[in-house]
């Protein structure tokens, strides 16, 4: 199969929706940093200890895992773009929820449907993005979402910290539904993808997406005639498909990246950075919130590197360097703790400092872009839904085990907590240099092949 002709220069659409599909990554990102900020506070209305932080905290995964578990499904039956925008305006909804909740009770329950939400967008977003962007910017386009979350990550820091002097969580907690509003408005403005279109018998609404959005220096009859073919030589997309041949060994491939994208503990850093500061002698809230969020500055800077060489020196190179910078963070934060034990001097808190700026830049720059470009990459078209679904949900349970266990670990032993990290991220290495495949610059219907060969782009003789 021959790539398609490429127009050297993206089209107005094509921005609009590679930069708006992204941005659902915000909500995504702030929902994650923000509860770090409002545990300082929840912590003493509710008497919490560190077991029921933990908890508080993941039981917006375990809605995540319910999310995205269906969230392949219905983007399938109703569409991509309807199923974004129904999940920023149900998120800007229970954000509010979550900011009025009268109890610990309607607060769980409200972040539970928070998480149902971003379960699904985790899934669909990656699938929009992948179906729409040109192949050539495709990488970039699905590094935009990681971009987008970090900045989430950053801006809900910031704005926990300016509220800091209040001790209102429930402001923390409440104003992301302010970016939920704006996501929603603007994603009312794209058509859904060409691909979806396809798959549902709408030949015209296809055409005109792909002229829209690939402008006139594309043969639009090849690439529909392409994409049709595609559809047309699977016909269905069976769970039951994910597990045998040839497409197991994808499968494989895409609940292990998922499951070691969070094993290697990033959320663990996101969720919990002001408590980590705090196990390292810093003490104050603006001062806990202040360095957590220039941890993330740190890894969006590394998300934009990873933004400007994706489509360049390709998946594979890029994934396995962010990964080798997270086991160099692993033993400098290990040594930290080891000789700090319960009491740290400047040097070692600058040192701990250090270390966290490595681990989120190195993910960043590594796994938290690549996820997203796996996740839409990775599966023949008609998996590819089902496959965003497996993976990510494989993401999600694993970030609830982490959720769950790295507070009460950290407070036991800060050096056993990045023991365990350091060696999930090692066996992440390996297994990402035994099975991950190069994508960059294929056309997405010529996935398949990669599976059909035994993971090989040379077919076998």
């Amino acid at each position: 199969m021959h790539a398609l002709t490429e127009t050297p220069r993206l089209t107005r659409l094509a921005l609009l929706v590679g930069v708006a599909a992204a941005t659902v990554g915000v909500i995504y990102g702030y929902d994650s940093s923000n509860i770090g900020g409002a545990l300082l506070y929840l912590r003493e209305d509710f008497s919490l200890d560190p077991a029921a932080e933990g908890w508080v905290t993941s039981t917006v995964v375990f809605g995540e895992i319910a999310g995205a578990l269906f969230g392949g499904a219905l983007a399938n039956r109703v569409g991509r773009k309807p199923t974004m925008v129904l999940v920023a305006a149900t998120f800007t909804l229970f954000s509010l929820l979550s900011g009025i909740a009268p109890t610990l009770i309607i607060l769980v329950i409200a972040r539970i449907l928070l998480g149902v939400t971003i379960g699904i967008s985790v899934v669909v977003v990656p699938v929009f993005v992948a179906e729409s962007a040109p192949a050539r910017s495709r990488g970039a386009f699905l590094v935009l979402y990681q971009v987008a979350t970090v900045t989430g990550i950053i801006l809900g820091y910031l704005i926990a910290m300016a509220l800091a002097p209040t001790q209102s969580w429930r402001w923390m907690l409440g104003l992301a539904a302010i970016p939920g509003l704006i996501i929603t408005l603007l994603l009312l403005r794209l058509p859904d993808t060409a691909r979806w279109y396809i798959s549902k018998g709408r030949p015209a609404e296809a055409r005109k997406t792909l002229t829209l959005i690939e402008g006139d220096g594309v043969d639009i009859d090849r690439e529909i005639e392409v994409i049709t073919a595609g559809f047309a030589s699977a016909h269905t997309s069976s769970w039951r498909d994910l597990l045998r041949k040839p497409y197991l060994r994808a499968t494989i491939f895409v609940v292990g990246l998922g499951f070691f994208v969070q094993i290697t503990g990033i959320n663990a850093i996101v969720y919990y950075s002001p408590a980590i500061f705090e196990s390292m002698g810093y003490t104050e809230p603006v001062t806990l919130l202040g360095l957590s969020a220039l941890v993330q500055v740190a890894g969006l800077v590394a998300v934009f590197i990873s933004l400007m060489v994706i489509d360049r020196m390709g998946r594979r190179p890029v994934l396995l360097i962010g990964i080798a910078v997270m086991i160099v963070a692993n033993v400098l934060l290990i040594a930290v703790f080891a000789i700090g034990g319960g009491s740290f001097d400047g040097a070692l808190t600058v040192l701990g400092f250090i270390g966290l700026v490595l681990f989120t830049a190195g993910f960043t720059f590594g796994f938290g872009s690549l996820v997203w470009v796996y996740a839409g990459e990775a599966m023949p078209s008609h998996l590819r839904a089902l496959g965003a679904t497996v993976m990510l949900t494989s993401d999600l349970v694993a970030n609830v085990i982490v959720g769950l266990a790295f507070r009460p670990i950290l407070e036991a032993s800060g050096t056993l907590a990045f023991t365990i990290l350091g060696a999930m991220a090692v066996a992440a290495f390996l297994f990402v240099a035994r099975l991950a495949p190069e994508t960059k610059g294929r056309p997405l219907e010529d996935i398949g092949q990669f599976w059909e060969n035994g993971g090989s782009w040379t077919p076998r003789r």
